[in-house]
């Protein structure tokens, strides 16, 4: 994706988002943390320079979910919004299906597979990896 600025926010709008790309990363994340953090089966997450992520409206209510992680969701309706991770300092991850368009994203990836819920079928071609990135690809 070229650099150019994305908007996005919460499900009832009272917290909105810009980011000028790119995206660093993108994948869908089965990990156990982000499906009960979201609520769904998985979510498609996108990485970017936390430098370039700017609030236009309203404030993330933060959670430290485990000892390196905190995550980012709106008080008012709790929709999930970003994730970050000490060991990537620097960087945020913004949930894909918070931008206004979220259609014209691609994950490069799963990861997390080995918490995938059995009734999740996974039916493309994408790279699959046990945990992260960089950990044994099934």
């Amino acid at each position: 994706m070229k650099d150019k600025s994305l908007q996005g926010g919460c499900f009832c709008g009272a917290v909105r988002f810009e980011i000028d790309g790119p995206i660093l990363y993108s994948c869908f994340c089965h990990c156990r943390s982000c499906r009960r953090a979201s609520g769904g089966a998985y979510v498609p997450w996108a990485t970017f320079d936390k430098a370039k992520l700017r609030l236009v409206a309203g404030a993330l209510k933060e959670y430290r979910s485990s000892p390196d992680v905190t995550r980012g969701h709106c008080a008012n309706c709790g929709t999930t919004l970003t994730y970050e991770h000490k060991g990537r300092a620097g960087q945020v991850d913004v949930t894909l299906t918070s931008f206004e368009d979220p259609a014209r994203f691609v994950p490069a990836a799963h990861i997390w597979v080995e918490d995938k819920l059995p009734w999740v079928h996974i039916d493309d071609d994408l790279p699959r990896f046990v945990r992260t990135t960089g950990s044994a690809e099934i």
